[in-house]
């Protein structure tokens, strides 16, 4: 399972900033004033040496007032899912009395804390880190989250004991579909893993947060060897009042992380709302094989069936590729078919692609629709070959692709997702631009760039 990496600190010290740099997105929300995070946010960390969950928190106050209180509690049980904790403090301001306060509830934990003294840049880093020795955390990493500086080195150090436990489990396939099991609580999703492995295997009940930690169940089906991740229900933080049950949102993500194909599953009696699209933003961001399980469909009336369908249509337009199936767990009613689109989904995110097969695809691609004009000269896309699976990754060698618009690329995604037939996967498309053998001989005298030129074709 992914690591989990807890920021925290007082308020107004980055650690928003930093949340942000670490997973590559703008999801925590920066201002220069304390307090603005409140609840926990959790995402998938890029930057280190190997995959993590981070989880953002607000300030910890030793004596908070007002909407302070529900940040601590907030920040409290965010420290006992950690892993790991990186402790941020700010070179600007020095070390303050709050600070010596986190040091203390954080050596309480008994967790591993890594220092970050961050706003460091202009600072000689040993000048920045000086004061901070004295928190008793070892050497303070200076960073500066806003423009990235550090921030590499100081996951590395975090991640450092998971390193090596990351090689081990990556090289640990058993030739089983993992599927995650995912949705928001009391939408079937435990009953659906029964009736797919055909017995009582996990509890499955009316009262919402049954579930309260990611249950691994072996099962063997149409002759392919299954794990299922049956996990807690995914609810909006402020309605969530058990601290075990707070802690399953991490175990929701390590989940689709650990998964192959993912199943959302959603109740038919309910409309998509936002906290349905956070979590399928989960797997989205993971860029895992998606199918939507529409549970409880037995209990539609047939006059209303074809308006929730143009209303699923409608809220579930941000992941077109994910194909939709109307089931009854209780019932069995559509599970069979279920089944057989998590293998076809499983095959197609696994699935590898000749490198003159998909340069084929992406040169019909262009004859169909050709790249736009860039300052007058037309981008230009040569070839492609596989960087990955699970999603499928194909990388494409080209002319100015730094300037292919994203349009265009989700194009190219969709061409290649028809051509090869990936099913329920998201396609990452990813390119390269050839490197100019004459930019090196540029400046130099004639005679020396023909021989240069002569040097290259040869080579």
């Amino acid at each position: 399972m992914l690591p989990v990496v807890v920021l925290v600190g007082r308020p107004n010290v980055g650690k928003s900033t930093l949340f942000n740099r670490l997973t590559g997105t703008r999801d925590a929300i920066v201002a220069d004033l304390p307090g603005v995070t409140r609840d926990r946010q959790y995402g998938y960390g890029r930057l280190g040496p190997v995959p993590y969950v981070v989880v953002d928190t607000g300030g910890l106050v030793e004596q908070p007032n007002g909407i302070e209180s529900p940040m601590r509690v907030q920040t409290e049980r965010a420290v006992a899912e950690a892993d790991v904790l990186v402790f941020i403090t700010d070179a600007r301001a020095g070390l303050t009395p709050q600070d010596h306060f986190v040091a203390r509830e954080l050596r309480r934990s008994g967790k591993r804390v890594v220092l970050a003294v961050n706003k460091a840049e202009g600072f000689d880093p040993a000048t920045a880190a000086a004061d901070f020795h004295s928190l008793g955390f070892g050497d303070p990493i200076a960073i500066a989250s806003a423009h990235g500086e550090g921030c590499r080195e100081l996951m590395e150090t975090a991640l450092e004991p998971f390193a090596a436990e990351d090689v081990a489990a990556n090289t640990a396939e058993d030739g089983r579909i993992r599927i995650a099991v995912i949705g928001r609580p009391n939408v079937g999703k435990s009953t659906l893993v029964n009736r797919l492995i055909g017995e009582e295997r996990v509890i499955a009940s009316d009262m919402p947060g049954t579930t309260r930690d990611s249950i691994f169940v072996p099962f063997a089906r149409d002759e392919r060897e299954f794990t299922l991740i049956d996990t807690a229900g995914v609810r909006r933080r402020g309605k969530v009042e058990d601290a075990i049950e707070r802690a399953s949102v991490a175990r929701t993500l390590q989940a689709i992380d650990t998964a192959h194909v993912v199943i959302f599953v959603a109740d038919a009696h309910d409309v998509i709302g936002e906290q349905d699209a956070s979590v399928l933003g989960l797997a989205l961001q993971r860029g895992r094989a998606l199918l939507i399980a529409v549970n409880k469909w037995d209990g539609i009336p047939t006059e209303q069936r074809d308006e929730i369908r143009r209303l699923l249509e409608l809220k579930l337009d941000f992941v077109p590729y994910a194909p939709v199936h109307f089931i009854s767990a209780r019932h069995g009613t559509g599970v069979g078919e279920l089944v057989a689109a998590t293998i076809r989904a499983y095959d197609a995110a696994m699935t590898e692609i000749p490198t003159p097969k998909l340069t084929k695809a992406l040169e019909r691609a262009i004859v169909q629709h050709q790249p736009p004009l860039v300052r007058g000269r037309r981008i230009k896309l040569r070839y492609a070959h596989q960087g990955g699976r699970n999603p499928p990754r194909i990388i494409v060698h080209g002319n100015q692709t730094v300037h292919v618009p994203e349009a265009y690329t989700r194009y190219l995604a969709n061409v290649f997702r028809r051509e090869f037939d990936l099913f329920a996967s998201p396609v990452a498309v990813e390119y390269r631009t050839d490197s100019n053998p004459y930019v090196r001989l540029r400046g130099r005298p004639k005679v020396e760039r023909e021989k240069g030129r002569g040097r290259r074709t040869r080579d």
